[in-house]
């Protein structure tokens, strides 16, 4: 099948939408947002609105029915503004995808057009306090009882913990390992729900992350995603498309330092000159612009292949996870050099997407994590 490198029409026309979007309801706020910790409800709403709550959830129940090519691209125009708020939202759209793609038609008639709409936010709840990489380990269980399942268990490090309204729990129905998961939606309000203090984080500061407890907290089994045992694949299929979407937030993070240290190399003068006609100042963007290509490159690739189900697209994201999360931020630190002292002070902003942009390189799996996966298919094809 032969390759094109250009975006159609369409996906030129939708990353406009974004790019118009991120400029004048993100930019603006993004600051505040990340100096006051505000989670911006109302404006991911407006985002919503646009189609970007459910970007490749299907049209009947209210997403957009895209393609993983135009979330990526979404993603990168978004995060151009607000790496943060970008973030939480790819984690929504995943939520989302995860239950119209693995629930049953009520299930999907009755969860997925409200978080298409933002009127109910959602979270993903995977990692816990002992299981962080490995994670098919959790320990957080889902005893049967009658119509119900009775949740025990914490989850750690959970994006919107308090704020959102759905929460998609991997649990332990059965045995040991992966087999014994299953994927059960816990809604806010549920007796036994509750949440731990908010995380003092480094950055993501527009969203809010905390632990989930459950303590006897009683669910219907009609919540239950897929069958049981079917939660770690569900849980799996789902982070493919997280990785190349937090990889795609990584380009937005990179491309827009990038363009800020383009301008601010052409106005400060140091020895008589711009520093950007310094040969070491050149090569360094050249180098930054090179590698924000090479990225991308390899985040549309990965997208691709999910879109065209290849046998080989987690491999693929998680190549592209770990590419563009280790060169968007290395991107991000180079503009930040480039800018001096200055980079270092709130009123340039290139401080907020490096502090945004170092946990893109631990979640999602850790791009250890990726690497193995990476190695694994490598010797196993090898062989």
């Amino acid at each position: 099948m032969a390759i094109g490198f250009e975006p159609s029409e369409e996906q030129r026309a939708i990353a406009e939408l974004a790019r118009d979007f991120a400029r004048e309801e993100l930019a603006p706020f993004a600051d505040a947002w990340d100096r006051d910790h505000i989670f911006p409800g109302e404006t991911l709403r407006k985002a919503a609105s646009l189609g970007f709550a459910g970007i490749y959830v299907a049209e009947e129940v209210g997403g957009a029915g895209l393609g993983r090519l135009e979330a990526a691209m979404v993603f990168e125009e978004l995060a151009r503004a607000c790496p943060s708020t970008a973030a939480y939202l790819s984690i929504h759209n995943m939520v989302a995808w995860m239950i119209d793609a693995h629930g049953d038609l009520e299930q999907r008639r009755g969860f997925v057009p409200e978080l298409c709409t933002m009127a109910r936010f959602g979270a993903y709840c995977l990692t816990e306090p002992g299981s962080g990489s490995d994670a098919a380990s959790l320990r957080t269980t889902a005893r049967r009882d009658g119509e119900d399942y009775v949740l025990d268990g914490a989850k750690a490090f959970i994006s919107g913990a308090g704020a959102a309204d759905l929460y998609l729990v991997m649990c332990r129905t059965g045995g040991q390992g992966p087999g014994g998961i299953s994927a059960i939606l816990v809604e806010k309000g549920t007796r036994g729900l509750s949440f731990g203090k908010q995380e003092e984080k480094l950055g993501w500061h527009s969203q809010p992350t905390a632990m989930v407890i459950f303590e006897a907290c009683r669910v219907p089994a009609r919540n239950r995603i897929g069958r049981e045992g079917e939660g770690f694949k569900i849980a799996m299929r789902g982070l493919d498309g997280g990785r190349i979407n937090i990889a795609a937030c990584s380009l937005g993070a990179a491309a827009e330092c990038l363009d800020k240290a383009l301008a601010y190399t052409k106005e400060r003068r140091q020895f008589g000159k711009a520093i950007a006609e310094f040969q070491h100042t050149q090569f360094t963007l050249a180098d930054m612009v090179s590698e924000l290509e090479a990225a991308r490159l390899m985040v549309h690739r990965a997208a691709w292949k999910l879109d065209h189900g290849a046998a080989d697209a987690t491999v693929a994201a998680a190549m592209a996870k770990r590419l563009a999360t280790d060169l968007g931020f290395s991107i991000v630190d180079r503009a930040l050099q480039l800018h001096g002292g200055y980079g270092y002070i709130r009123d340039y902003a290139i401080e907020r997407y490096l502090r945004d942009t170092r946990v893109h390189r631990i979640l999602e799996g850790t791009n250890e994590i990726m690497r193995l996966i990476i190695a694994r298919r490598l010797l196993s094809e090898a062989s």
